[in-house]
C-alpha cells in the first residue's frame, strides 16, 4: 500500500529534483557567460536528466494512485568562482541528493513499501553514476586548472555528452 507518509516524500522528492534541475541551469548559465559552451551543454543536458527525474516520480505517484502537490524551488546560485568551483558545488549537490534518495529507501524499508522499494532502486544505482560523472570532471578539472589550452580541450571534450 502507498501510504501518505511515503506519498508526501515523494512529493517533496520531486521539489528537490526540480531544484537540481534549476541549479544545473543556472550552471549552465554560468558557463555560457565565460565562453566555455561545452561545459554548458553538459549541465544542460544534466537539467534535462533532473527534470526526467522528477517526472518519473510524478509519474510513478499517479500510478499507486497517490496525488502530486507541486512545492515551490529555491533560486539557484548564479555565479561561480571558477568551473572547478561549479563542479564541486554539483558533486556535493549530488551527494545531497543520494543522502535524499537513501532516506526515501529506507522509508519504504519502514513502510513495507515493496513497490517503492523497487522504483527507488533504480535512483540508487543513478546517484552512483551521478557522483562518479561530476568527480571525475572534479579531478580534471584540479589535475588541468582553471585556464589555458587544457581548459579549452576539457570544454571540447563535455561538448561531446549526449542526453541518454
Amino acid at each position: 500500500m502507498f501510504s501518505e507518509k511515503m506519498q508526501q516524500a515523494m512529493n517533496d522528492q520531486i521539489k528537490h529534483e526540480l531544484d537540481s534541475a534549476y541549479i544545473y541551469l543556472s550552471m549552465a548559465a554560468y558557463f555560457e557567460s565565460t565562453n566555455l559552451p561545452g561545459f554548458a551543454h553538459w549541465m544542460r543536458i544534466q537539467t534535462g536528466e533532473e527534470q526526467e527525474h522528477a517526472m518519473k516520480f510524478f509519474d510513478f505517484i499517479y500510478d499507486r494512485g497517490g496525488r502530486v502537490a507541486l512545492q515551490a524551488i529555491s533560486q539557484p546560485p548564479a555565479d561561480f568562482a571558477s568551473p572547478l568551483d561549479a563542479f564541486e558545488k554539483a558533486l556535493a549537490h549530488e551527494q545531497k541528493v543520494t543522502g535524499l534518495i537513501n532516506d526515501l529507501y529506507a522509508l519504504a524499508v519502514q513502510e513495507k513499501d515493496y513497490a517503492s522499494q523497487i522504483f527507488l532502486q533504480w535512483f540508487v544505482d543513478e546517484q552512483v553514476e551521478e557522483e562518479k560523472s561530476a568527480g571525475d570532471i572534479v579531478d580534471m578539472l584540479k589535475m588541468i586548472g582553471d585556464k589555458g589550452q587544457a581548459l579549452f580541450m576539457a570544454d571540447r571534450q563535455l561538448a561531446q555528452r549526449e542526453a541518454e
